[in-house]
């Protein structure tokens, strides 16, 4: 039978939309983390900016390579590995918690993240049926997004409720297993059980065969150094860096920038603003596929631009009640950046879309390199000054909707008198 006639797969969907909401589960949540992981280990800015580093440099490394082991090894022994890789980054951390063994942990957690990106796009695209997969995409994205949202507030409910729940089996057998200097790693054997029941139901699922487009598989290593030598190429890389390095950047440091600033808890208001940056964000996301239909994306792209850059200085300087609004704001003026860039980098190059897509992937390591440069600058000049990076991220996400001239745009509803 010919992949391109099966029938839908509702399970497979579901398994790789409870997928999507595991992996946002688990990446989103540093930002509420980072404060308490501060002040545990007594980290400077630098120190602490090391640990998304260590998270999403894992994208960096292992985008390209895991598309080679997917087309190899298959879907269901992949998805195995990046679950396992993770498993074993959440209970390295839920044991032997410090900072070296928190930079491993979240490394490897990282390569397990990482490698279930590749793996679950082509399979949504085949279990789900190719004519819907972009509503199932955009339906991913909001469970995604959903998922962002709801972790900070399971964080701060942990960590708020600590003592208070003394008659709560749940939080008494938390209390139990975790190491009482580090209560913030009570969140990582809820990681871990997530994860080896993930393990478990990919492990008795089975899985359709998928065939890669022609056009979808990786190419050899002469193909990515031909699109490497492309400025081009290198410019959109770029773009998806900024992005990644912005979305990032404003999530790792916002609840300590309230702290700093504003004198805000940060497990009460910081992790209520980050779930709303996550909330506000998805909401984005829907909004946006309504407006994909009416403008051009690369107007939108400059508009949401230069909304982005207004909110962050109402963000910085503003004072607190706007700060309160602006922070978490910032989550829907750059939601729409992402699948804008991406479609535009794709839709201008002619072929070779398969590795064209690792190489964008690997633009997801400014998500380790922007908050690493945030924190060295807020060493040497305050928290402040550091943030203000994200202005020249942005400055280059709004000049990418000046110069790019994809192929094909994106198709508008005409309206006719």
């Amino acid at each position: 039978m010919e992949i391109h006639r099966m029938k839908r797969n509702y399970y497979m969907v579901s398994l790789v939309f409870m997928t999507f909401f595991v992996i946002s589960f688990i990446t989103n949540i540093l930002g509420a983390l980072i404060p308490d992981i501060q002040r545990s280990f007594r980290l400077s800015y630098s120190m602490v900016a090391f640990l998304p580093f260590s998270f999403f440099i894992a994208y960096g490394v292992m985008s390209i390579p895991a598309g080679v082991f997917v087309e190899r090894s298959g879907e269901k022994r992949s998805m195995l590995v990046s679950f396992g890789v993770a498993v074993a980054g959440a209970m390295l951390l839920c044991l032997f918690a410090g900072y070296g063994v928190s930079l491993a942990s979240l490394f490897l957690i990282g390569i397990g993240m990482a490698m279930l990106q590749v793996v679950i796009n082509p399979l949504l695209r085949i279990a789900g049926g190719e004519e819907h997969f972009a509503f199932n995409s955009v339906l991913a994205q909001l469970l995604f997004g959903l998922a962002s949202f709801i972790s900070p507030r399971i964080y701060a409910y942990i960590a708020l409720n600590w003592e208070a729940n003394a008659g709560n089996w749940s939080m008494a057998l938390l209390r139990k297993v975790t190491n009482p200097a580090y209560t913030w790693t009570a969140l990582y054997w809820i990681f871990l059980l997530v994860l080896l029941c993930m393990v478990l139901i990919v492990a008795v699922s089975k899985f359709p065969r998928v065939a890669l487009n022609e056009d979808e598989r990786s190419g050899s290593a002469a193909t990515y150094l031909v699109l490497l030598r492309t400025p081009l190429v290198r410019m959109y890389f770029f773009g998806i860096f900024c992005y990644v390095g912005t979305e990032q950047g404003i999530s790792d440091w916002m609840a300590e920038m309230l702290h700093r600033y504003h004198g805000l808890d940060t497990l009460k208001e910081g992790a209520n603003a980050l779930s709303w940056y996550w909330g506000l964000m998805t909401a984005g996301c829907a909004v946006n596929l309504l407006l994909l239909k009416l403008f051009d994306s690369r107007k939108l792209l400059i508009f949401f631009s230069v909304l982005s850059i207004l909110v962050l200085g109402v963000a910085l300087w503003g004072p607190l009640e706007y700060a309160l609004i602006a922070w978490p704001a910032m989550g829907f003026t750059i939601s729409i950046m992402y699948s804008v860039i991406f479609s535009l980098a794709l839709n201008s190059v002619p072929a070779n879309h398969g590795s064209f897509s690792g190489i964008l992937c690997t633009g997801i390591a400014g998500g380790a390199a922007v908050p690493l440069l945030i924190g060295w600058v807020a060493d040497q000049a305050g928290l402040r000054t550091g943030m203000c990076l994200v202005f020249v991220c942005l400055a280059y996400i709004l000049s990418i909707g000046f110069w790019a001239r994809p192929l094909i745009a994106n198709k508008t509803i005409q309206f006719t008198s």
